[in-house]
């Protein structure tokens, strides 16, 4: 049987890509393997949206060139941001050990390369041609992977591909395309698929995942904002556990869509809605479209709609031309809203961006660390007092997988919970009591009077 390994790195909408590859080589009849070494197909599922993951490609790239050197009959396909239509002759000569060139969320030549090379029979061969039409073109009728199912508990369900938002700073439109919007049904079909194979929650995807819909005819009488009919509609399926979607836009985030997290059981309270920066300047440049009171109003108005919910933000520092006075306005609006989980990036100049052609990056590396770290800081105690308030009670964990001696899951509001306790609690909705808080997880103990 024919092994495949499959490496990523990035964002969660790269690893539902690879696990739709996956999914797709597991029906063809592969089987994964744990290292390179072992595989007769290596795919590395690739992100370039800061330098930093860019380099740790290029790095894994050249640690493979001695392998393939070894056994020459090994293929290896570079898939995802890395990849560019346009740039495959550059990436061809720089990396000649390469055999296939994948761009983000298409396998296509993928199958096409498998089947010349002969490692497809006849049969794979129909199945692949039969539903290579696809929008994602991948030839499964099953979206988690034949070794997954019965394990995952959680997966990612894209139903937005692209982004035309074109923030200076941000290389995805250049890479991932325009937006794309996928047919209502297709994702619903999709979403049943996924929970017959076990999945108990799913967290739905886009660059903008609030601009879902605005795209599709089917839509365009619309009354209100598309991703809450979808959400309706996934909401109807028997077996779903729970529902959750990522990354908003500030200017996308509609009072119907706030008020669907909060009467639809499934959809957890929480979201996902980056700021970037707190200073209106920096916001400017980095045309985001909105201000930092806007995102207070933001604020103000989902903790009123929805009863305990949880806010997640992305923050960059050191952007082109940031002072320490701007740098010290998004320190002063993270201590104020005392948000539940802030992911911190230092600022990295993206080739064919705005900001690259337009600005110039001016802040040194130590000190754009530096402000990175004192933002950490700041967050780490704002968690940590946040968690604090959940000693001795109960919240709901959907259990997804255990390490060591303790099983671990998350809360509706996005929470890390481990707890110890005998049996199988593999998929679960148990409510436990928290007996330990900590600014990233949180301990506790199963009530036992649960079923």
């Amino acid at each position: 049987m024919t092994t495949y390994h499959i490496w990523t790195i990035g964002c969660q909408m790269n690893t539902a890509d690879s696990q739709r590859v996956a999914a797709g080589l597991e029906r063809l009849g592969y089987r994964p393997v744990a290292t390179p070494d072992e595989a007769d197909l290596v795919i590395l599922n690739t992100c370039v949206v800061r330098q930093q993951a860019e380099d740790k490609v290029t790095g894994h790239l050249y640690q493979l060139r001695p392998l393939k050197q070894r056994r020459p009959e090994l293929v290896l396909a570079l898939m995802g941001c890395f990849v560019r239509e346009r740039d495959l002759p550059r990436l061809q000569e720089r990396f000649p050990w390469v055999d296939v060139f994948l761009p983000p969320s298409d396998p296509t030549e993928l199958w096409a390369y498998l089947s010349a090379r002969g490692w497809l029979d006849e049969a794979q061969t129909l199945i692949v041609e039969a539903e290579v039409s696809r929008l994602d073109a991948l030839p499964s009728a099953a979206l988690i992977p034949a070794s997954e199912q019965g394990q995952a508990v959680s997966a990612y369900l894209p139903i937005v591909l692209g982004c035309s938002h074109a923030c200076t700073y941000c290389v995805i439109p250049y890479r991932r395309g325009p937006e794309r919007s996928r047919p209502l049904a297709a994702i619903v079909t999709e979403a049943q698929e996924m929970v017959a194979a076990g999945i108990k929650e799913l967290t739905l995807l886009g660059q903008i995942v609030d601009r879902y819909g605005y795209d599709l005819p089917e839509f365009a009488a619309a009354r209100e904002t598309p991703l809450v009919t979808l959400l309706r509609r996934l909401h109807e399926i028997e077996g779903l556990e729970r529902l959750r979607f990522l990354t908003g836009h500030p200017n996308w985030v509609r009072d119907d869509l706030l008020r669907a997290v909060a009467e639809l059981p499934k959809v957890c309270e929480h979201l996902e809605v980056p700021i970037q920066a707190g200073d209106d300047e920096i916001l400017r440049a980095m045309r985001r479209g909105y201000t930092a009171d806007d995102y207070r109003r933001l604020v103000a108005r989902a903790r009123e709609l929805i009863p305990g919910v949880s806010i997640a933000t992305d923050i960059i520092v050191g952007f082109p031309g940031e002072t320490a006075a701007q740098f010290q306005r998004t320190y002063d609006l993270l201590a104020e809203l005392r948000l539940d989980r802030a992911h911190i990036a230092r600022y990295s100049t993206r080739p064919l961006t705005v900001a690259a052609r337009t600005l110039h990056d001016d802040l040194p590396l130590e000190e754009k660390e530096r402000r990175r770290r004192t933002l950490d800081k700041l967050q780490g105690t704002i968690v940590g007092e946040l968690n604090a308030r959940l000693l001795g009670q109960t919240v709901e964990v959907l259990v997804e997988g255990k390490k060591k001696q303790r099983w671990f899951g998350r809360t509706r509001t996005d929470r890390l919970v481990f707890f110890e306790a005998e049996g199988d609690w593999l998929g679960r909705l148990v409510p436990v009591r928290v007996t330990w808080a900590g600014p990233w997880s949180l301990i506790g103990e199963v009530v036992r009077n649960s079923s």
